[in-house]
């Protein structure tokens, strides 16, 4: 049989006749232990107060003095690494040859907001100019299955064979370096297909997608003399061939091989 003794001073527990008693840890009654409770709260709830009375402790003084030391050596680190020193120095070379002008602030935004718009404007008109031309174009087409036809092949033109004629989808094609087009060898007045290598340039698919963009040819030519500030202007077909204005000669890989196809770009 077991029981426990509610006494304070102690518990004993009997297991039955025979056996010994062996003294237990004291048993409390309930008020006893709600008293502890209290207690270890007070203790707990001091101890949390304790940072915030002594983060408030802290002189005003001493933080100042905190501040105006971080502060001076975030002065010299900027000034070690900004180049302030040698950008004023510059100012003060050029200071007798140049003026000070007040500006509106306002107004200097508007004018960049005005020039954006017209800018992104132009850009749209082109674009726009080029998808009308491509969908008419397609529009009045009629597929031709033996349909024959020469045009500037990016990677043939201006290649010759060992009797120094022109070779085929090559032929002359007028090269020359343009600084709007960081100085590449190329041709305003003309665009030019390029064929990913593992796509046959003659197919009848590929022959009779780029007789129908012919039309963007001129389209091209007129969107950059309406607009000089465009580059590149360009069409990429299903069908795998890559029409680009101005025209240029596409560089093969090492292994002469063309790996680039239009229909694998993220646009």
């Amino acid at each position: 049989m077991l029981w426990w003794s509610p006494s304070r001073t102690g518990a004993r527990m009997n297991t039955g006749a025979g056996q010994p008693e062996r003294t237990q840890v004291p048993c409390t009654g309930w008020m006893d232990r709600r008293a502890v409770v209290t207690v270890f709260g007070i203790i707990s709830l001091s101890w949390m107060c304790l940072p915030a009375c002594a983060q408030m402790r802290i002189p005003p003084e001493t933080v100042q003095q905190w501040a105006n030391t971080f502060g001076k050596q975030l002065s010299v680190l900027s000034t070690r690494y900004s180049g302030s020193l040698l950008l004023q120095k510059k100012y003060k070379d050029i200071e007798p040859i140049v003026k000070m002008e007040e500006v509106n602030g306002m107004e200097l935004v508007k004018k960049f907001a005005e020039e954006m718009e017209n800018m992104l404007g132009r850009k749209m008109k082109s674009v726009k100019r080029m998808a009308e031309a491509a969908e008419d174009a397609d529009f009045y087409h009629e597929y031709n299955a033996t349909l024959e036809f020469d045009y500037y092949n990016s990677m043939m033109i201006n290649t010759v064979d060992e009797d120094g004629n022109y070779v085929e989808l090559g032929g002359e094609f007028a090269l020359e370096e343009n600084e709007h087009f960081n100085n590449l060898p190329v041709n305003t007045q003309q665009s030019v297909i390029q064929v990913p290598t593992n796509v046959y340039n003659k197919d009848p698919d590929i022959l009779n997608g780029v007789y129908m963009s012919e039309a963007l040819n001129e389209v091209f030519v007129s969107n950059f003399d309406k607009d000089p500030t465009l580059t590149w202007q360009y069409f990429g077909s299903s069908t795998g061939f890559f029409r680009l204005y101005p025209g240029i000669q596409w560089t093969p890989d090492e292994n002469g091989v063309v790996t680039f196809d239009a229909r694998n770009r993220n646009w």
